[in-house]
């Protein structure tokens, strides 16, 4: 055998190109080594981890023995079979120096010593884990890049900017199209422009049209071009809260039209209601607006196609439902819209082909009489009040009217509230009167503060009906949302829960506050 061992690799040779019978087969051959991630080992001379690496700088559980490095007893690489130990056993000591001189450079490469390792550096006692020693060199670490914002060209960014608008870009393009803002002018307001689009989608607003929006382009029209024939002022509420209710009705289908809608409103000192249809509230208005056209000469919805059945026509509102309801079996349907829309054109036609004192025209309602600037205006309070019903019945949105519209509505019923209360006076339903005085001179008043949309305040006569109501004299104060108001003449809430505040007189709040609610009626 020659000193460098190549004896020894020509009797390897031998041995292994010999028959031999294959020894027992170890779990260990069948794992897929390569897969495996392997340990990373301690550089030389210092303390290993408990369990860290397995075999090496540890103690046996067992016997408290002082562990052997794989690389000296075995040889050979884990997972080696019984051919590869024999191998070794057979090889000589040429064979455990040059296993010696690998595992020494297996060392320092991954340690990273320069310096070459020696045949005495394979078998080395391992030094005390009391005194350990320094690494030989400085262990390498890994460098830290820095993280930074992707540089895109001037297109590319600006075909992000509706994603940066919407809050769609990653922060890295976040980060370099806001960076782009600050230098490019055109892209910023463009941004801008983006980000106001992105805010009117994410309104938390109603996406219903605004009450006001038809009398706004309305305005808008005529005031470029003037109507040759114009609506008379009096008559505009009435033509709005119409006009509201026609699209409503022309949006719910056609069982929508039978769904069920509850009528409400006050009797002395009781609600009372009436259920009935969509279709039905619409004949009820009809039945009402027949009054108006009977004061303009037009025809009576009751008295054609032998409503009435040639009897009287009665003039009461409540008596002129209950005859149109009895006379339309089975109940009506969606055709009732066609006549009820056609007879309101009609009355804004004639109101505004007639002559200027046609306003001052009385409209009689059986009880009692209005001017018909003022049944109209009644009947648009009415049109708003029942749309609200109907839209309650289907799930419509209906939101209130118009400021301007809404204020003569609470200004006609402060107006009535005087001979309201005589009335309720006479029956025997409110306090008697205090301060008698002479007609057109200013008596005991209440205020009336109306707040919120369409408000104002008001003076309310309490004593006659022929006083004048005087803030000088006012010796109660009562303050009330202006849809609230509404509601109360209407008879949709009760008397006891309307006013928010209340200030002096009790029994002066509380006579105004059911007369208003008296002024409701079918």
């Amino acid at each position: 055998m020659s000193g460098d061992g190549r004896e020894g690799d020509r009797r390897d040779d031998e041995v292994r190109g010999a028959p031999r019978i294959p020894g027992p087969r170890g779990a260990v051959d069948d794992l897929d080594l390569e897969a495996m991630a392997r340990p990373v080992l301690p550089p030389p001379g210092s303390p290993a981890p408990d369990g860290a690496v397995p075999g090496q700088g540890a103690t046996e559980a067992d016997g408290g023995t002082e562990a052997v490095p794989d690389a000296v007893t075995e040889g050979a690489a884990p997972g080696a079979g019984p051919e590869a130990g024999a191998a070794r056993s057979e090889a000589g000591p040429g064979s455990v120096e040059a296993g010696a001189e690998d595992e020494a450079g297996t060392e320092d490469a991954v340690t990273g010593r320069e310096d070459e390792a020696g045949p005495g550096d394979a078998v080395a006692e391992p030094d005390e884990p009391d005194e350990p020693d320094e690494p030989a060199g400085p262990v390498p670490s890994l460098p830290v890049t820095a993280v930074s914002s992707p540089v895109l060209s001037h297109q590319v960014l600006k075909a992000l900017l509706g994603a940066w608008a919407l809050s769609a870009c990653s922060a890295e393009e976040t980060a370099a199209v806001e960076e782009h803002l600050t230098e490019c002018a055109p892209c910023a307001d463009e941004a801008l422009r983006l980000r106001d689009a992105v805010g009117l989608l994410h309104t938390d607003g109603s996406l219903d049209l605004d009450p006001t929006l038809r009398t706004r382009v309305l305005d808008g029209c005529l005031g470029r071009r003037p109507a040759r024939i114009p609506i008379p002022e009096w008559a505009t509420a009435y033509d709005a809260e119409t006009a509201r209710l026609d699209a409503l009705l022309r949006d719910i289908g056609d069982s929508e039209w039978h769904a069920p809608v509850r009528l409400q409103w006050f009797e002395e000192e009781r609600a009372v209601t009436r259920r009935t249809t969509v279709a039905g509230v619409i004949g009820h208005l009809m039945a009402v607006d027949g009054l108006v056209s009977a004061a303009l000469g037009l025809e009576d919805p009751l008295g054609a196609d032998g409503v009435t059945g040639g009897a009287e026509v009665p003039l009461s509102p409540t008596r002129r439902t209950e005859t149109f309801w009895a006379a339309t079996y089975p109940p009506a349907t969606r055709a009732v819209r066609e006549p009820w829309r056609d007879l309101t054109h009609e009355l804004i036609r004639t109101a505004s082909l007639a002559a200027p004192n046609v306003a001052e025209r009385s409209v009689s309602y059986g009880d009692f009489a209005l001017p018909l600037q003022d049944a109209l205006l009644d009947r648009a309070f009415e049109c708003w009040v029942h749309g609200t019903d109907i839209a309650e019945a289907v799930d419509y949105p209906y939101g209130p009217p118009s400021a301007a519209h809404l204020h003569r509505m609470i200004d006609l019923a402060a107006r009535m509230l005087p001979a309201a209360l005589a009335g309720r006076r006479r029956a025997g339903l409110a306090g008697p009167a205090r301060d008698l005085v002479a007609p057109g001179e200013p008596g005991r008043s209440l205020h009336l503060e109306v707040e919120g949309h369409g408000g104002g305040d008001w003076y309310i006569a309490l004593d006659s009906p022929a006083a004048v109501g005087s803030p000088d004299r006012a010796v109660a104060q009562v303050a009330l949302d202006g849809v609230e108001f509404c509601q109360l003449v209407a008879g949709h809430i009760s008397p006891v829960e309307a006013a928010a505040g209340q200030e002096g007189d009790r029994e002066a709040i509380r006579d105004v506050l059911f007369a208003s609610a008296s002024l409701s009626r079918l």
